[in-house]
Order: C-alpha cells, then structure tokens, then sequence
C-alpha cells in the first residue's frame, strides 16, 4: 500500500499549493512510511507515500521521473519483469528494479494503451510534460483507490476521500442517493459517486486525461 495526491491547475501553481499537497501526505502517512516526495511540475504537484516492496532503494522512491514523464503510483504491476524484457528490446533502458519505472517506459512506448498490458492492481497519475496531460488510470477491479475533484480548471487527487477533505474547495455536500445505496446495499460507492457531490471516484477499469484548460 502507497498514497498518491496531487494539484493540477490550468493556471500557474502556488507555494501554497506545495505546502497543501504536504498536508495531503500528512493525513495518509500512514499508507507509506517509509518516504514521502513532492514534484513540482508546469501545471501541478505530485506527491506520494512511499510502501517499499520493489526495489528497496531510494533510486525507485516517487515521484519518479523518467525522461518526460513523472509518475505516482499505487500498488504492483505483477508482469513488470515479463514487460520490462519486452521494453528492453525495444530500447529503452532502466536504472531500478522497480515496477515504478516499467509503467512511466511502457506509456513511453505504448500511450495511454499501455494499461491493457499490464498484469495487477494500480492506481496511478503521470504527468507527460511534452504533451501537458495527466493520464490516470485505475485497475480492471478497482482494487487500488482513487478519489478526485474537479472545480474551476483545477484538478485534485488523492488515495483517501479524507485526504481531500482538508481542501478549500471541499463544501461536504452529501450525495444522499449514494447515503441510501450504502444504507440499504453497504456500498461504499456506485460507479464514479461517493458519499459526497463534489468528491468523485475513478471507475475501476477507467482512465482520465486531464489537461490545461479542462
């Protein structure tokens, strides 16, 4: 288990925005203790809590960054070494063991397709400074979480709907079809709705592109 969160906006971030994403990994600490990072991008932040499993080493610590694109990531692509080959062959060469670093290649390579390749349970962001996109993605069974607002050309994200609650732009609003549904099936969330209006959930099996001016 790992935490990703992060700020996107279709305007130039502030120090503010940097010390928000902070306080983000604050709140879900507990999801990876053993780093934190923040990357200050064009248009956003990326921040991650870091859970060692692959590549015990610093070097694989997020966000990681490789050649043009930045990544978060949540969780274990279980073919990475299968792909990892089949990159190799292709090229592209790599400085960690690490899952981490088969995914931001693999995108490299294969676009936003690259997801029906992979083998496991993800939740990611990565942001591609050539062409200033954030591409999200989410495994087929929504295993790994992924929570997001949107509000006046800003994008916010994090692994714990709680995590985005200490946002100036979260209104606690409650989604009462949602409080009903969880009343009478105990579902925590119906397709991309959560217990609150403004706070939505990515699909399992579903990618987002977030770009300027969106």
């Amino acid at each position: 288990m790992c935490g990703i969160v992060g700020i996107f906006r279709n305007t130039t971030t502030k120090q503010s925005d940097v010390d928000l994403v902070v306080e983000m990994l604050r709140v879900q600490h507990h999801r990876g203790p053993d780093a934190s990072g923040v990357k200050e991008t064009s248009k956003g932040i990326l921040g991650h809590n870091r859970l060692s499993i692959l590549d015990l080493s610093e070097h694989a610590n997020q966000p990681f960054d490789y050649k043009h694109v930045s990544l978060v990531f949540n969780g274990e692509v279980y073919n990475y070494i299968e792909l990892k080959a089949e990159l190799e062959n292709a090229g592209f060469t790599f400085k960690t063991t690490s899952d981490t670093e088969v995914i931001c290649a693999a995108y490299l390579a294969w676009g936003e397709s690259c997801v029906s390749r992979f083998v496991g349970m993800w939740a990611f962001a990565l942001w591609d400074n050539d062409k200033q996109l954030l591409f999200c993605s989410r495994d087929r069974f929504g295993i790994k979480p992924f929570y997001y607002m949107e509000d006046k050309g800003s994008f916010y994200f994090a692994s714990e709907l709680k995590t985005l609650r200490i946002l100036p732009v979260f209104d606690g609003t409650p989604n009462k079809r949602q409080i009903a549904r969880g009343l009478s099936l105990g579902t925590v969330g119906y397709k991309d709705e959560t217990y609150f209006k403004n706070v939505k959930q990515l699909r399992s099996a579903y990618n987002l592109v977030w770009t300027e001016g969106v």
